[in-house]
């Protein structure tokens, strides 16, 4: 990388150090005007703005080089937009409009764990309720193990519930996944997580807007939402409560015309009320499983799924008039031809023709002198014992 670009991240690192994640107008800034341009203005004019008094007002208390140090010896990059690995999604959130006062595109990203973010370009969001049921982790796992056997990247964001499960899916399958955390990527949060998100930074990616050492916060959630969102092609909701956060993922997700997917539950449970609006609104699409997911994210012609059949019978093989015919006949006691067509609706001749298909195949005999249904037809006919 040139001279220029690597001062432009050590400018980025700076404003990541002393701005909140996901801060609407400090984020446009930066990607208005670049790092550089903005940290000088922190130093030079902070006065100009509340929002660069407030920022300026922390530069006295960082440490870039030390901080640098730090992440090196955990693991740890920062990426700016610019890097080959930068996921260029991402820069989709420009201009978006803001929800809870957070948007635009990240200043910059704290990556732990060997999985490029430039690989993400056909992932799949799943996100859920933090009380899930045993029905939505499954369902959660289930799809996330489909999506990964197809060479699809998950991500999620390692809370309790569906984002474990989705996780859990994942891995299960050795498909690559990849944490989206509101804390630093040096953090494990929830605790009770701890194994899977340090494997996660072992094997796939953990990644954060907030620098390291960043405490999970309630409008850190928020911020979060929206990367989970634009770093993937679409977002499945697996269950949501009417007031879930992953209900923000989906808000973010069509706000960024990304897919937007609801799994339904039962009609009763209010761990599915959520997706059950998303649907019922029409801002979500409802999936069932993973080839579901895999059809609307793909591309032309990918993944195609085929609409579920019950199984083909005999019947279903004969024409029309032949079904007509055969629902006439009586099922013991013969009935004559003209019978039949009278019952039927149909011409003599055109009956006797189908009666002849009939008995070929078995659905019909002749019972002397009448027609009845043949054994298997009446074995069919009969009602359960």
């Amino acid at each position: 990388m040139s001279e220029a670009h690597e001062d432009e991240r050590r400018a980025r690192l700076t404003l990541s150090l002393v701005s909140e994640p996901g801060d609407w107008g400090f984020a446009t800034l930066a990607h208005e005007l670049g790092g550089r341009v903005l940290l000088s203005s922190l130093h030079t004019d902070p006065e100009r703005h509340e929002l660069l008094t407030a920022a300026a007002a922390r530069l006295s208390s960082i440490d870039v080089d030390a901080t640098l140090e730090h992440a090196s010896r955990l693991g740890v990059r920062f990426l700016i937009p610019g890097d080959d690995e930068w996921p260029r999604q991402l820069d989709d959130l420009h201009g978006v409009e803001p929800l809870h006062e957070r948007s635009g595109v990240p200043i910059g990203l704290w990556v732990r764990g060997p999985l490029r973010l430039d690989s993400l370009a056909d992932a799949v969001a799943l996100v859920g309720s933090r009380s899930s049921s045993s029905y939505g982790e499954q369902i959660a796992a289930d799809i996330a193990a489909e999506i990964g056997l197809a060479g699809r990247p998950v991500v999620s964001g390692a809370a309790f519930g569906i984002d474990y499960a989705a996780h859990r899916g994942a891995v299960s399958v050795n498909a690559p996944t990849v944490a989206v955390l509101a804390s630093g990527a040096d953090r494990a949060y929830p605790t009770a997580h701890r194994r899977m998100i340090e494997h996660l930074a072992a094997e796939h990616a953990v990644v954060s807007e907030a620098p390291l050492g960043a405490a999970p916060q309630r409008i850190r959630f928020l911020a979060r939402n929206r990367l989970i969102a634009a770093l993937t092609r679409g977002t499945v909701v697996v269950e949501a409560a009417a007031r879930s956060g992953a209900l923000n993922t989906a808000n973010w997700a069509q706000r960024l015309h990304r897919v937007t997917m609801a799994v339904p539950g039962p009609v009763t449970a209010a761990t599915s009320a959520g997706c059950h609006r998303l649907v019922r609104s029409g801002a979500a699409t409802l999936v069932t499983s993973g080839a579901d997911v895999l059809e609307l994210t793909g591309g032309a012609g990918e993944h195609l799924t085929v609409d579920p059949r019950g199984p083909q019978t005999p019947r279903d093989r004969l024409s029309l008039r032949q079904r007509q015919v055969l629902d006439a006949v009586p099922a013991a006691s013969g009935a004559p031809a003209g019978s039949i067509a009278k019952v039927a609706g149909l011409g003599i001749v055109e009956v006797r023709k189908a009666l002849g298909r009939l008995a070929e195949q078995g659905f019909v005999e002749d019972a002397g002198g009448g027609w009845r249904l043949g054994a298997a037809a009446r074995a069919r006919a009969a009602p359960p014992g």
